[in-house]
């Protein structure tokens, strides 16, 4: 779920016309500043309270070779348990300017903009005067801007000057520390700045150099902050709804100690602004929680090669060690390969000895790379075309293109294609939005196959498919299949999301109605 790529940071500032053509040593870092040691240890008595909080949530800070810091358990913890939960360090809405949202509940209703910042947006008195004491310092920075530069006030530029705004209120006491709040926990994160490139260190160096400029403080570090967002890039959170839609972005610093594996133990959602980590399986005591960093559906290589270029490591769980093995040669062909020309043929394909083209492993019929390239060159032709028309608003037309679209990938790719699946999920959104119900529900059942092959058992992508599948169904008056796939929503929802949230209470009523409904049709036929 992690996900604040340093893509972001790259489009902010290819973004904006301050500092540009500047080289690391005019921003402030040279390259004899790059060597210095990632980490220092918290003091002992910082790490004493920690491990004293930790110990309440069942659980403690340990050191793995190669991997670092860690949470392992200290008790067993089973499928739907809480395992931690932590409110933000600091956290900002992704703010556009196409759509706002409230800066305290990251609400998008009946939002009113601070007057004096004109930046900052809020829902209500109650979510103004929770942010006020940091506000405060913030909207007195950004007011002294001038128009045109506060619209260069991006969300990751806003959430750097709110983690020096908020180290200066806790040092100064005005906001409380604890040992789970504190900024000692931030300057534990692994930054990873001797294996960012030139390239990125100048853009952190920019967007350091813009931080300065809002605060104005005469002792400020440079260098410290550039530093810092690549911590971001390494250890902020995407915040999303229930539904896993993205809201905004968070520093989590003891949620940021769990380390990653493609196949997890728990599952990190959101309710609200709160991070929530959550068992989805039996934890013994004494082992390691893991979440996923990245989307986990797709090919060993294609993880692997996310991880280490947003990360900076190789993974090593029981997924990746496989890389390289028939099995995992064979799934790699099957998500992200080419299919079998003939169309009763359901193998998968690989490069054949002479590098001229494709050979079934189930037939052995050969695909030449001519024929491949070929359509491959006309989906990314109908793609951009697509892209064209949903972004100037034509649904109509972006759903006639993306139609074209799966038709091709149905001739190129294998059935469990995660492109292809891509691209049926892409019309299932837009014919939802059309209210185009029955086409919809049957986009989402090609998809339901592919979700199950690419993740476990309980997985929230998996549970909301069930959902929206169950929902349609219902819509479409087909009571009994609504309350299977509903059921099958339950089953996982309520260990990834939690049987006393509101969203899977809505969701278990849901259930409890269709079934009502499908008991009073049957009682009405044994009536007749």
């Amino acid at each position: 779920m992690r996900d604040l790529p340093n893509r972001i940071v790259e489009r902010e500032l290819k973004n904006s016309s301050t500092l540009k053509g500047s080289s690391l040593s005019s921003l402030g870092i040279s390259d004899s500043k790059r060597g210095r040691a990632e980490s220092a240890p918290l003091a002992r008595v910082a790490m004493e309270e920690l491990q004293s909080a930790l110990q309440d949530w069942g659980l403690a800070v340990s050191n793995v070779p190669e991997k670092g810091r860690c949470l392992v358990t200290i008790k067993d913890l089973y499928p739907g348990e809480v395992i931690i939960s932590q409110e933000p360090y600091v956290c900002v809405p992704n703010n556009s300017a196409t759509e706002s949202r409230c800066d305290g509940c990251f609400a998008s209703g009946n939002l009113k903009k601070c007057s004096a910042c004109q930046v900052v947006w809020y829902c209500g008195s109650k979510c103004q005067k929770s942010e006020w004491k940091l506000h405060r310092l913030e909207c007195d920075a950004l007011s002294k801007l001038d128009k045109d530069r506060r619209k260069s006030v991006t969300p990751s530029i806003r959430l750097m000057v709110k983690l020096y705004l908020r180290r200066k209120l806790q040092s100064e006491k005005t906001i409380s520390a604890t040992a789970t709040d504190n900024y000692n926990l931030v300057e534990e994160l692994v930054a990873h700045m001797k294996d960012v490139d030139e390239e990125q260190l100048v853009l952190y160096a920019k967007m350091a150099n813009l931080v300065n400029l809002i605060l104005q403080w005469p002792d400020i570090n440079i260098k410290e902050i550039a530093e810092n967002f690549s911590k971001l890039a390494c250890n902020a959170h995407t915040i999303c709804d229930s539904e896993l839609r993205p809201l905004g972005t968070g520093l989590y610093p003891v949620v940021s100690i769990i380390n990653h594996s493609c196949l997890p133990n728990a599952v990190l959602v959101f309710e609200g602004r709160l991070a929530v980590v959550r068992a989805v399986q039996h934890i013994p005591r004494g082992a390691e929680v893991m979440i996923s960093y990245i989307e986990t559906a797709g090919s060993t290589m294609t993880r692997q090669k996310s991880l280490k270029q947003q990360y900076f490591f190789t993974c090593t769980c029981p997924c990746c060690i496989k890389v390289g093995q028939q099995d995992d040669i064979r799934e790699s062909a099957i998500l992200e390969g080419y299919r079998c020309k003939y169309d009763r043929c359901n193998g998968f394909l690989l490069r054949d000895s002479d590098d001229k083209g494709f050979v079934c492993q189930q037939c052995g019929l050969l695909r030449s790379k001519e024929e491949v390239k070929k359509i491959a060159a006309e989906i990314r032709a109908t793609s951009d075309k697509a892209s064209k028309s949903l972004s100037s608003g034509n649904l109509q037309e972006a759903i006639s293109m993306h139609n074209m679209i799966e038709k091709l990938q149905q001739k190129l790719f294998h059935p469990f294609s995660i492109s292809l699946m891509q691209t049926r999920d892409k019309l299932l959104k837009m014919l939802m939005e059309l209210k185009d119900w029955r086409d919809a529900l049957s986009y989402c059942k090609l998809t339901i196959p592919v979700y199950q092959r690419v993740y476990p058992e309980f997985h929230p992508l998996l549970g909301l498919q069930y959902y929206t599948s169950g929902k349609l169904e219902w819509l479409l008056g087909n009571t009994d299949d609504a309350i299977k796939s509903l059921t099958k929503a339950v089953h996982i929802l309520r260990i990834t999301h939690g049987t006393n949230t509101l969203f899977v209470k809505e969701l278990i009523m849901k259930l409890e109605e269709a079934r009502a409904e499908a008991s009073y049709k049957l009682s009405s036929k044994d009536d007749e």
